[in-house]
């Protein structure tokens, strides 16, 4: 259902906007199907675990150190997801995320105060989504160059503030002194049975044990703050009028403009609202390790964005690759026979992908897909080991793979990217 007119008083009815809004988002993979595969996978984990006796796969350690090394990728890629869904690409979530941790870790020493560090980092988030929004809304300039040109600017200003502000005071100009960071909480009692239960080794019974030992203890007020911007982003952007004027924004501008939506003050507070979040999670970067240090963001602004395209720009996706990053990025600090055991994992990945595409009559996916799953079996039958250059960069050769099994499924707001300008409908 469409309108031709605006609704009295310049509001915008709950009516489909646009076409693409009410069809082609229809096709995503639902909250159910979601549970099932996530589900799956971890029985298929538990499998992997026994079978190769890697019992770091599956522990309470491993599972709170995956939440951990997510959050922040999962911020920024809710900061992508916000930006794109009004029409604006941002590529500076990088920089945003380096004002976050400067401007975080400032607040949390002046004040000394954790809280206040939090929101510093998203002032000066947001006062970089403010400096993208700017240049891209309001002077018309390519959304990639503005964001490229953000990531120069906010390692310049974040290295310039902190000699400024800790040289000869307890740090310099490529780090702070210590910050004031949150208290950690978790269910109270519930850490001693689940890791005895986990020291059984049980096929899915210990394994059930460290995933709920790993989200139940261990974790601070930030990190569930964090999680819980995920469900809050949805429910704002697909449940609320303001989320329904915003996204067809990223839609099809010039009908949200003549159903009496205000496009720029939307793409401005859906850029802010970006940079918020990745400034939140560059504050969160600094109360992790307790201390602000030059190129502590490691480039996961970057990594943000991917996680967001492999989630089809929907808070779930983003979400499901946010952790999948974590898991592998946690695997670092792991045993080995971990890294190696999730070559069996991959494997069979691979080859169930293989065998849907020759289902499909697809031919050379489907070959090359056998091919690449018995090369990885053999690689792990014949080793005993990941060479250790590799596992440093399991993360990211994650996030190249898990791109381009989804391309094939990837669905851009219609309007991502293209300057708008009032009244260009005509």
């Amino acid at each position: 259902m469409s309108s031709t007119a605006p609704p009295a008083g310049g509001a915008v009815a709950d009516v489909t906007l646009s076409p693409s809004l009410g069809t082609q988002e229809g096709t995503r993979l639902d909250w159910r199907r979601g549970l099932l595969l996530a589900g799956g996978l971890f029985l298929l984990l538990c499998l992997i675990r026994t079978f190769t006796g890697a019992e770091d796969l599956t522990s309470g350690g491993q599972i709170n150190a995956a939440i951990t090394l997510a959050v922040p990728v999962g911020l920024a890629a809710l900061g992508g997801l916000w930006s794109e869904r009004a029409g604006v690409v941002n590529i500076g979530l990088e920089g945003m995320m380096i004002l976050g941790t400067w401007s975080g870790a400032f607040c949390a020493l002046s004040f000394h105060s954790a809280w206040m560090g939090l929101l510093g980092g998203i002032v000066g988030g947001a006062l970089g989504g403010l400096l993208h929004a700017i240049a891209t809304v309001t002077f018309g300039v390519d959304h990639i160059v503005s964001g490229v040109a953000l990531n120069i600017i906010g390692a310049g200003v974040a290295r310039y503030l902190a000699v400024l502000a800790w040289t000869g005071k307890g740090g310099g100009a490529t780090q702070s002194p210590q910050v004031p960071g949150f208290d950690t909480v978790g269910v109270p009692g519930i850490s001693g049975p689940l890791q005895s239960v986990e020291s059984l080794h049980w096929f899915l019974i210990s394994d059930l044990a460290g995933l709920l030992r790993g989200v139940t203890t261990n974790l601070t007020w930030l990190t569930i703050i964090a999680v819980l911007m995920v469900p809050l982003s949805f429910a704002v952007l697909w449940r609320t009028s303001f989320g329904l004027r915003l996204r067809s924004c990223g839609e099809n501008p010039v009908a949200a403009e003549t159903l009496g939506v205000n496009v720029y003050r939307m793409k401005y507070a859906a850029v802010i609202i970006s940079g918020g979040l990745a400034g939140m999670a560059g504050a969160f970067l600094v109360n992790v390790a307790s201390i602000y240090r030059e190129g502590q963001t490691g480039g996961r602004g970057y990594i943000g964005l991917a996680a967001m395209i492999f989630g089809n720009w929907r808070p779930g996706g983003l979400g499901a690759g946010a952790a999948l990053f974590g898991f592998t990025d946690a695997l670092q600090s792991r045993q080995n026979s971990s890294v190696h055991a999730l070559l069996l994992f991959v494997a069979i990945l691979v080859l169930a992908l293989a065998a849907w595409n020759l289902w499909r009559r697809r031919w050379f996916q489907g070959i090359a897909g056998v091919v690449v799953a018995v090369l990885v079996v053999a690689w792990y039958f014949a080793s005993n080991t990941v060479p250790q250059e590799l596992i440093a960069y399991t993360p990211h050769i994650t996030t190249l793979l898990v791109l381009s099994l989804a391309a094939q499924r990837l669905r851009m707001p219609a309007a991502d990217g293209v300057v708008y300008r009032r009244g260009q409908g005509g």
